[in-house]
């Protein structure tokens, strides 16, 4: 029996993900996919998924096995034929994308995640990188920078826009000496913490908590003091270090 496309995001003129070998396809089909790395779509806007899936479908080294329109879809389809790789965006409709990222991990740990956004400031980029992403790439990106991007992952590398390889880098610069730090933290600074380390926006740690946004800025502002770091990341390393 054929099996059936999987719908990409459950809407209609949705493009499915591509049948697998052995559903129909032509004798040969098997070998010729086996050596191509399968690639997925999280992004709301519909011209921008038809255009990377063409892009990612003209390589010649990589197959798009569907695209979706929001987190939730992709939560639905992507584990019915899991791809190697996803490109996500964050700013999704409802669930966002550093969120779908870290529950897709949870259930495939050997899947590569990497971001596709226009955020370029340092919130955005290090809760996507702390929730799994192996990349983080701008979306006025050149259809030879996404698959040189993708190329890399398969290789082993995480993929960085220049811009965003140097604001990583500066965030790393002047994280002040370690800290025996975390102990001194209270009970709420590091539940604060951890939130942070899971890839939280500050927005969502205010939910979460049922605090207000200034809370979390000044729990913020605390931890660093007590850290004596100045990003988001050197907090994130001491915190892992501890």
């Amino acid at each position: 029996m054929k099996s059936k496309p999987v719908p990409a995001d459950g809407r209609p003129g949705a493009k499915a993900a591509r049948p697998t070998a052995g559903s129909g396809e032509p004798p040969g089909a098997a070998a010729k996919h086996s050596d191509l790395m399968t690639v997925a779509i999280v992004e709301d806007d519909p011209r921008t998924r038809a255009i990377l899936s063409e892009w990612i479908d003209a390589s010649g080294d990589f197959q798009c096995r569907g695209t979706y329109g929001d987190a939730e879809h992709a939560l639905q389809g992507i584990p019915l034929q899991p791809p190697n790789l996803v490109l996500m965006d964050i700013n999704l409709p409802q669930i966002n994308g550093v969120e779908c990222v870290r529950q897709l991990r949870e259930q495939f740990p050997a899947m590569q995640f990497v971001m596709l956004t226009v955020y370029e400031d340092a919130e955005h980029i290090f809760a996507a990188l702390a929730a799994g992403a192996v990349g983080y790439l701008l979306k006025r990106s050149s259809p030879e920078e996404l698959i040189a991007a993708l190329t890399y992952v398969r290789s082993g590398g995480s993929p960085m826009t220049t811009v965003i390889a140097r604001k990583v880098a500066q965030s790393f610069q002047g994280g002040g000496p370690p800290a025996a730090a975390e102990s001194n933290l209270s009970v709420r600074e590091r539940e604060v913490l951890n939130l942070v380390a899971r890839g939280f926006f500050y927005k969502e740690i205010a939910a979460e908590l049922g605090v207000t946004l200034n809370t979390v800025h000044t729990y913020i502002r605390r931890i660093y003091e007590k850290l004596h770091v100045r990003t988001r990341t050197a907090a994130i390393a001491k915190y892992r270090s501890q």
